[in-house]
């Protein structure tokens, strides 16, 4: 079989990292996208993997590696939107968007959103990982995606991670008759540094004992690898939110059909935005 494309957000480290070495060692082309170009460069050197360093806090590098990505492959098989984390105290980007809500949310829907071309054109999947923080914190307003009236870490991460199960929802909703299937899932408390910057109780459990107790890094990202590897509407739903390989329940505004449309407008909106302060003649 032909090997498929399949890139990798946030695969510098931690599950991302995971599902590379396995993705490539099952002789896929693995497209392995990071941060810090050091371990982005590592890891992709152990595979024999291509790399593109990226910094989700400025939406002008998403859109530079999405035109890189266009450029080099006019077939990609498998988008993955891992990258993310959970931050501190509330910091704006250099594009004026809360710094957890672009991360997490905006970058991603901006990266895919322009490769829609080429993700319609290959039948692609678009998986998103999200996180059960969803269920635990969220409570979206969409009246303040960027968080200015009321703002607490662990609050900003839910609503993010609800952001990323919206997303794909609306992505099933709007592309999926054009071929595109997508998935959101929740990888479990994984023992990462994906919390290292982050002023939330959370932290603890990634930097204490607790973190022996965590799931490595490859136990994380079986739901992943299992979503990359299965077939949309035999093996999973497309549009569906899961967690162990299984469907999984979310946060119940993650089920409002006309609030995943909102998102995706003002999400547009955003980045739109963004890009116009960039520009002098907007």
């Amino acid at each position: 079989m032909t090997a498929r494309t399949i890139v990798i957000t946030g695969a510098s480290d931690g599950i991302g990292a995971a599902a590379a070495r396995t993705l490539a060692a099952q002789g896929e082309h693995v497209v392995v996208v990071g941060r810090s170009a050091g371990k982005t460069a590592r890891i992709a050197g152990e595979i024999g993997a291509d790399s593109y360093v990226a910094d989700f806090a400025e939406l002008a590098q998403v859109r530079r590696l999405a035109a890189q990505l266009k450029e080099k492959y006019p077939r990609i098989d498998v988008l993955a939107n891992n990258a993310g984390g959970i931050m501190g105290a509330r910091e704006l980007t250099v594009d004026g968007h809360e710094k957890t809500f672009q991360i997490n949310h905006l970058a991603p829907f901006l990266l895919t959103t322009e490769l829609l071309d080429v993700l319609t054109a290959s039948q692609a999947t678009v998986i998103n990982t999200s996180s059960v923080a969803n269920s635990i914190f969220a409570k979206l307003d969409i009246e303040d995606l960027d968080a200015s009236r009321s703002y607490s870490t662990n609050r900003a991460y839910g609503n993010a991670k609800l952001a990323n199960i919206l997303f794909t929802t609306e992505l099933h909703a709007r592309y999926h008759a054009e071929g595109v299937s997508t998935a959101a899932f929740h990888p479990g408390g994984v023992a990462t540094n994906f919390a290292a910057d982050s002023t939330s109780p959370m932290r603890l459990a990634y930097t204490s004992f607790l973190k022996r107790f965590m799931l490595t890094p490859d136990q994380g990202a079986d739901t992943l690898l299992w979503l990359a590897n299965g077939t949309p509407g035999r093996d999973w739903a497309s549009g569906a939110y899961y967690a162990k390989r299984a469907l999984a329940k979310a946060n119940k505004q993650a089920y409002d059909a006309g609030l995943a449309r909102e998102l995706w407008e003002r999400s547009a909106a955003m980045v739109a935005e963004a890009s116009d302060k960039l520009d002098p003649r907007a």
